[in-house]
Parts: structure tokens; sequence; C-alpha cells
């Protein structure tokens, strides 16, 4: 039994079904929080260390290092029983998504750092720390996630090449 069927399991049922319904969502937000993790690990790591002076070639080498994550987990997990494009096709059309994403994802901190000036030494460390992790962070990596899901959803992982996967699953299983 997996991790999701076990957690499923344990849910009451009204929010229990709301969840299977939406399982490929709730499956997109787990790879989400922890691909929050890897870009926020690692762009800390770079911003305030090798690239302090810096800090969107930071963000920026964090959400690519944090797609390749994302790519791998999502193929293999969220969006498992969709797609069934040839990989290098698929991951072609993951990383075109996920490049507009990084994008869409570094306007927020580009807007906070350059055009409202929230950086050292117009505002404190303290006030430049927080502005850069609300923009970069949330709001940035909020409107990326949505664009993003939309975009698998839509050329990525179609769910008209999950049915022929499916169906090839269910005639390769033994009754």
């Amino acid at each position: 039994m997996t991790v999701v069927e076990t957690v499923l399991k344990r849910t009451p049922e009204p929010l229990r079904s709301v969840l299977i319904k939406h399982r490929e969502l709730l499956k997109f937000a787990i790879v989400g929080g922890t691909t929050f993790l890897v870009d926020n690990g690692v762009w800390y790591a770079l911003k305030l260390t090798v690239l302090e002076p810096k800090p969107t070639t930071a963000k920026a080498i964090a959400i690519i290092v944090a797609t390749i994550v994302s790519y791998i987990l999502n193929r293999e997990w969220s969006f498992r029983t969709r797609g069934g494009r040839e990989r290098h096709h698929e991951a072609a059309l993951f990383f075109v998504i996920s490049g507009i994403a990084v994008g869409v994802n570094l306007v927020p901190l580009v807007v906070s750092r350059y055009v409202l000036d929230l950086e050292v030494p117009h505002v404190t460390f303290l006030v430049q720390e927080i502005a850069d992790f609300a923009s970069g962070s949330i709001i940035g990596m909020l409107l990326a996630m949505f664009f993003r899901f939309w975009g698998f959803k839509k050329w990525v992982f179609p769910d008209e090449l999950g049915e022929r996967r499916r169906d090839n699953d269910q005639a390769t299983r033994l009754p």
C-alpha cells in the first residue's frame, strides 16, 4: 500500500472523496512542497555565500535544480498515469513549460529588488530578506505553480495519451 493510500484510508469520508477526486493535484502539491524545500535550500545556500551580490542569479539556479527534481517526481509519481510520449519529447515540453515558469517565478523578485528598491542600502538586511522570501518564494512560486500545473496537464502529460498507457497497463495485468 502506498503512502497516499494509507493517508487516504485514515482521512474522514467527506474530505477523502475530495482528495481522491483531486489526487493528481494532491500529488502535485506534495511534489511542490518537496521542490519548495530544494529551491529555498539551494537559493539561500548560494545567495548567502558565493552569489551574495546576485540574488536573482542564485534564485534562477535554485529554480533550475528544483525543476529537475520536479520533472523526475512528477513523471514518476504525480502524472504517472498520464503522458505516453517518447521521453525526450516529454522532457523537452516539461522544460519549456518550466522555463517559462522560471520567468514567471522571477518577476515578483525582480519587482521587489529593482523596482521597489527593497534591498540594502535602501532598507535593512532583515527587510530585504523578508521581501526576497515573500516575493521570490511565496508570490513567485505560487504564480509559477499554477502555471506549471496547467501547462503540465495540457501539454506535457495530457490525459488522452495517459488513457493509452492505462489501457496497456490493464491489458498486461493478470486477472
